[in-house]
């Protein structure tokens, strides 16, 4: 008869091998709309989060003709422990050509929604606030039917930056909390969590922009201090939370502690339903930016009936 632990003992094996469980396995999409979404993004000299950062969803949203492109660069001032994105403290500077090239890609591809995200920019005095909001307004010009998120960095804490955005009206203002409370110093390069928690709290002071952030989970983190962050985040008034499996991107950034189950990514969306968040969305391969057109499409329409 096998011991009670064997499962729990061959899930902690999985993880130390760095096999993927069987929820972390998926089909190939199909269609030609992967190779279109790719000349788009090359032929207007464009970077995007799904290439910089190794996204797993990759393939499946670019057939989908979706992308979230990367602003300002694809070196980051910021070296966190569990990002892929290239660290350099002085990248290269920023392109003027990038805001219209960037509305350009969005009119082509068709979005209805789109991610605008950015590289932290601590090189430079305003953070990159005014070159972002120079490409929510080419966006908005182009195309004025397109809603706007944008997935910024805390700026240093700097609130003139951070206001710089918000007057700018995207339609959804998001910024990840990453992990919880204990973990954050370990996971993050500057950014600290009250400061997060700050900066959310202080768009929903200031605007009706709807407020975002998400968290990876597998990094050693335990069920309450997913609760905790949780409740945080209500606190501060995020209307969507993501969560999503964290995983090692190579072998010099933070190994994965756990892989989570299915079971308890319903667990941590049925939790932050109860306690008030309009939309959870978690699970495995959830990011960011995963399908945030129809969240933002089912959230806008519950405000709306509501």
């Amino acid at each position: 008869m096998l011991p009670a632990n064997t499962e729990e003992q061959n899930h902690e094996a999985v993880v130390r091998k760095g096999r993927f469980p069987s929820w972390l396995h998926r089909k190939l999409p199909k269609g030609n709309a992967l190779l279109q979404t790719s000349k788009i993004v090359s032929k207007n000299r464009l970077h995007t989060v799904c290439e910089e950062a190794k996204c797993p969803n990759l393939l499946e949203c670019w057939s989908a003709k979706t992308a979230t492109f990367l602003a300002m660069g694809k070196a980051c001032t910021r070296n966190c422990g569990f990002c892929d994105i290239d660290f350099d403290k002085a990248p290269n500077p920023l392109d003027p050509k990038e805001p219209e090239n960037i509305a350009e890609s969005v009119k082509e591809l068709g979005l209805k929604h789109v991610v605008i995200t950015m590289v932290a920019r601590d090189d430079r005095d305003d953070g990159g606030s005014h070159h972002l909001v120079k490409i929510i307004e080419a966006v908005k010009d182009q195309c004025p039917d397109v809603t706007i998120e944008v997935l910024t960095s805390d700026f240093q804490g700097k609130w003139e930056d951070i206001d710089r955005v918000i007057d700018a009206k995207p339609d959804i203002f998001n910024y990840n909390t990453e992990t919880v409370r204990r973990l954050t110093p370990r996971v993050r390069h500057k950014a600290t969590y009250v400061r997060t928690l700050e900066l959310l709290s202080r768009v929903k002071e200031r605007s009706n922009i709807f407020v975002k952030s998400g968290l990876m989970v597998g990094l050693g983190e335990t069920e309450e201090e997913v609760f905790e962050t949780l409740r945080d985040l209500k606190n501060v008034g995020c209307s969507i939370v993501t969560i999503g499996q964290y995983l090692q991107a190579n072998i010099r950034k933070l190994l994965v502690k756990d892989f989570i189950t299915p079971e308890q990514f319903l667990k941590y969306e049925q939790y932050g339903k109860s306690i008030g968040i309009q939309e959870m969305y978690c699970g495995p391969f959830v990011r960011s930016s995963y399908n945030a057109g129809q969240f933002f499409q089912k959230l806008s329409q519950e405000v709306h009936s509501g």
